[in-house]
């Protein structure tokens, strides 16, 4: 195809499915990840910080991984960072059969702290290592949303 016919405005290459489809449950949250879900519901991703060790950290623990200590604060963050690692799932189980291939990242925020999440919106030719993302936030029907990245 000469290029003056090729989409403009859209990421070319091979398509990757979006997971947007996959059944979710609402979460249940614990006492110490309570505020990540109630941020999920204004599309805010929050996480702890350790102010004795002045980092964030991230999945949500009762205590630091620095210190030992339970004095995290929740701090709000743009969610902005890079892909770390990637892969493609070609094969897979349910809830997450039929819907493949999908890409799934090790996103490194600018804050330090890494997540995994679904990438959505991207194509395998977009994928790479350094690939600037930010937050995509998917609804589930209780109004909370599952945090997914999409390229910046």
């Amino acid at each position: 195809m000469s290029e003056e016919m090729k989409p403009q405005g859209k990421a070319q290459g091979k398509e990757l499915n979006n997971t947007f489809d996959v059944e979710r449950f609402p979460v249940t949250p614990m006492s110490f990840t309570k505020p990540y879900w109630d941020g999920t519901r204004e599309k805010k991703l929050v996480i702890q910080y350790c102010p004795g060790a002045k980092k964030y950290q991230f999945y949500p623990r009762p205590t630091s991984i620095y210190t030992g200590k339970r004095n995290l604060e929740w701090r709000e963050v743009a969610g902005n960072g890079q892909i770390y690692s990637y892969t493609i799932t070609r094969r897979t189980r349910p809830p997450f059969r039929g819907h493949e291939p999908f890409a799934i990242a090790m996103v490194e925020l600018d804050e330090g702290v890494r997540i995994m999440a679904d990438l959505v919106n991207v194509t395998e030719d977009q994928l790479k290592i350094g690939l600037r993302v930010k937050p995509y936030w998917h609804p589930l029907p209780d109004g909370q949303h599952v945090l997914m990245y999409t390229p910046a």
